[in-house]
């Protein structure tokens, strides 16, 4: 299949035979909130269209390789992004249908009741949210049982209570993790099972590989917004998809009140897009660029603002005399530190990576001899460690002159990182392995990116409502992570589709 196709019977993708299309409902982006958003209002009785700016990301073997995945950036198709002093940076975002869940790890977890109150840290405090954890809690079930959670339910000892338990069962540890987990239980520590998006269900068809996590999915099985929600909202009739189409700028009428239509350009031709609603889901900083651009939802002057994006690190930790088995390996969570403890600030979550192959690691330590790079991977256990960051003013998305995206980004809220990884790295060494490799991200890794376009009761002080419609418009509303009033610190995709199936009756309403 060429990157131009849509898979073979895939119904409601259409090609436009002018320069115009019209619908009750566009929704522009395709990823965890716009598919999920279609998803939940396919059998509504509208005419949705979705807008992607990508197309249809090919099964290839290629899917499998790290050398082509992580090497060659054979999926990276993000267009250049620049930094404050207007050096340019390829960021980590993918524009296809399905957006960046085509290549996320697929970690499924819910925020923590907490997570929606003010929450103090070292360096500052986390807002709370106009909505609670038992606004989004049915929800949560919802978007769990569409993307196929597996998960063990109350193992984790910071988890919000559930109305539902999750609906498959946890994905058990192989290997090196398994001995991980036995060897922090014996520090005291409570490891958990992550809960994961794949389909390994009884006939499922998940085969537990080694390329999950960063990697498309050759087979489908990785719980994706294309291939859990968006495809199945095409299959039943109501929901089409226009790919290949980006949208410049959105136009409204005399009033200012009403968004008429939104002009984009579609393989180098204009089109016009007319709709009765509109929905943004083109991710935090796109979503922002798009309202800066079309100079909208912006009498509060927080669009672009309060952009966070989580302090994390890669650690690497190994032993030399042992090799790490384990095939699929995002299993393990640790949770023990995410609150605050003895009056410290909190500090945040630990996950595992999917299993480094050498090619991952070649760009990151290029002096180092393949020959080492290969022996360390092949007995490492590979984590992720995430912090919340805090949302000020400063850390923003804008436009210069030539329209160009600027991404204005200080971290913040280190210390607590900095304690998190020291004591991870402790841990680690406790467990066995001595061997501790560390790398923090930087800029151009933002895949969980949120906060642009904020909710809140008080126009002057946010951009949307807790409803997800901007208060300066009657017909626009925005239902991805833009909205997000802080970042917590674990992965944000699930709560991006609850929260889309929050607001689903209200946009048609």
């Amino acid at each position: 299949m060429t990157h131009d196709q849509a898979p073979h019977g895939l119904p409601g993708v259409i090609e436009p035979d002018g320069a115009e299309v019209t619908c009750d409902l566009a929704i522009l982006g395709s990823g965890m909130g716009g598919a999920t958003l279609a998803h939940a209002l396919r059998s509504s009785g509208a005419r949705i269209l979705v807008v992607e700016r990508g197309d249809f990301l090919p099964r290839e073997h290629q899917n499998w390789s790290p050398e082509a995945v992580f090497v060659q950036g054979r999926y990276r198709n993000g267009d250049q992004w620049q930094d404050a002093q207007g050096r340019p940076f390829q960021p980590g975002v993918h524009y296809y249908v399905g957006g960046n869940t085509k290549v996320y790890g697929a970690t499924l977890p819910r925020f923590r009741e907490t997570d929606f109150g003010p929450v103090a840290h070292a360096e500052g405090d986390a807002p709370g949210w106009p909505i609670g954890y038992a606004d989004l809690e049915p929800h949560y079930g919802r978007a769990e049982d569409l993307y196929r959670v597996h998960g063990t339910r109350g193992e984790d000892p910071t988890d919000p209570w559930r109305s539902t338990d999750y609906p498959h069962p946890a994905v058990e540890h192989e290997g090196g993790v398994a001995e991980l987990a036995d060897r922090l239980r014996g520090q005291g520590l409570r490891p958990f099972h992550m809960p994961v998006g794949i389909d390994l269900r009884e006939g499922g068809d998940c085969v537990r590989c080694g390329t999950c996590d960063g990697f498309p999915c050759l087979l489908g099985a990785k719980s994706d917004a294309d291939v859990r929600a968006l495809r199945p909202a095409l299959a039943a009739g109501e929901v089409q998809l226009l790919t290949r189409t980006l949208v410049g700028r959105l136009h409204t009428d005399a009033t200012g009140r009403r968004v008429t239509h939104a002009v984009a350009t579609r393989d180098g031709k204009e089109l016009t897009i007319r709709a009765g609603r509109f929905v943004l889901a083109c991710g935090a900083v796109n979503t922002a660029a798009l309202l800066l651009r079309s100079s909208l939802a912006n009498g509060s002057g927080r669009v672009g603002r309060n952009y966070m994006v989580h302090n994390s690190t890669f650690l690497v930790a190994a032993d030399p005399a042992r090799r790490n088995r384990a095939v699929f390996q995002k299993t393990l969570g640790l949770n023990d530190w995410y609150l605050a403890d003895g009056g410290r600030a909190a500090l945040g979550n630990v996950q595992m990576l999917g299993k480094l192959q050498e090619p991952m690691v070649r760009a990151a330590r290029p002096n180092v001899p393949a020959a080492v790079r290969r022996f360390v991977t092949r007995r490492s256990l590979d984590l992720y460690l995430t912090s919340e960051d805090l949302p000020t003013r400063d850390n923003r998305v804008a436009l210069d002159a030539g329209g160009r995206i600027t991404v204005h980004w200080r971290p913040n809220n280190l210390g607590a990182h900095h304690e998190l990884v020291r004591r991870t790295t402790a841990s680690l060494r406790a467990a066995g392995y001595p061997l501790v490799f560390t790398r923090r991200m930087g800029i151009e890794t933002n895949s969980h990116q949120c906060g642009t376009a904020v909710m809140g009761t008080d126009p002057a002080t946010s951009v949307v409502d807790p409803g997800g419609r901007t208060h300066e418009h009657d017909n626009l509303w925005v239902a991805d992570a833009s909205v997000f009033c802080s970042s917590a610190a674990v992965n944000p995709a699930l709560t991006i589709a609850a929260n889309a199936f929050r607001i689903a009756g209200g946009v048609l309403a």
